[in-house]
């Protein structure tokens, strides 16, 4: 079924009153827009980041290995708000020329590393702490798979259903059936893997749950794109004990609050430069500070 007809011209131009909720920070060039330095705090680890299911992965991430004991991983993070285009900043671009979120700053060595890519950034992480990545053989193989599953699958759920689900200026009937399909593809695949296994790549909780729980986990939680119902995720019955058991984890709810800039205000923690930031007492002071 065709909603419109459209005949692509011979020579594709960008008209910047597209529509949709991010038209104004989309544009087929990339590059800084004007000058910027980031921030930088006293930890060894400087993050910026939104809490995006992109930015959460680093932020759960950074969380568990804190929760582990590794002092070590102590990270300050700072908010990056894509809606008004600090990631084109010249600071943002030097660390990450792609303009996306998150990116990291490591700073435990001689020399500071940059690293961008979720999925990089986990690896990065559980390599260097020895942690949620098994060190060698099968068993990493198969993290691996899942993770790269998550990294080649979500823009699909993202860039594909949710965008036209819930983001673009108009519903059309076709790409929103071409998407939800997929999504639900994807679903009934996590699914059939979970109903052999506790977790995404076997036994243990490793960076393969940690990378696919912020957009599936969420997802079927309810907390993206309001689509749970439509999508009929209470079906994917293995996939919904798998995303409620990691969302009782207190690492992963410390996470989901870093630099969250929207929702009620008591799940909002905009920046995080110490563990004490997640004290009821520096939420009552944010909270007064923005009401």
């Amino acid at each position: 079924m065709s909603d419109t007809s459209y005949t692509p011209p011979k020579v594709w131009t960008w008209e910047q009153e597209s529509g949709g909720r991010f038209a104004s920070i989309n544009r087929p060039i990339s590059g800084a827009t004007h000058d910027k330095e980031l921030p930088a705090g006293k930890h060894p680890f400087q993050l910026y980041s939104l809490a995006t299911p992109n930015g959460v992965k680093v932020t759960v991430m950074f969380e568990e290995l804190l929760a582990k004991g590794h002092e070590g991983a102590e990270y300050d993070a700072w908010l990056i708000n894509i809606g008004e285009g600090d990631q084109f900043g010249s600071g943002f671009v030097d660390i990450n020329p792609n303009s996306k979120i998150p990116a990291l700053l490591d700073r435990s060595g001689d020399t500071p590393v940059r690293v961008f890519e979720s999925g990089s950034i986990l690896v990065h992480l559980a390599e260097k702490f020895g942690e949620f990545l098994p060190a060698s053989g099968p068993v990493r193989t198969e993290v691996m798979n899942w993770l790269f599953w998550q990294m080649g699958s979500a823009p699909y759920l993202g860039g594909g259903f949710g965008h036209f689900y819930a983001y673009a200026p108009e519903k059309w009937q076709y790409p929103i059936d071409r998407f939800a399909m997929e999504t639900k593809r994807q679903l009934d695949v996590l699914d059939r893997q979970l109903a052999e296994h506790d977790f995404i790549a076997g036994k243990d909780y490793t960076i393969a749950d940690i990378a696919i729980w912020p957009w599936y986990g969420q997802l079927v939680l309810g907390r993206l794109y309001d689509a749970a119902e439509f999508l009929d995720v209470e079906s994917y019955k293995n996939v919904m004990r798998w995303a409620k058991a990691i969302d009782a984890r207190p690492a992963v709810s410390r996470g989901r609050m870093v630099n969250r800039a929207f929702g009620e205000l008591h799940t909002q923690l905009r920046e995080r430069h110490d563990a004490s930031d997640f004290d009821t007492r520096t939420q009552d002071k944010l909270e007064a500070g923005d009401s």
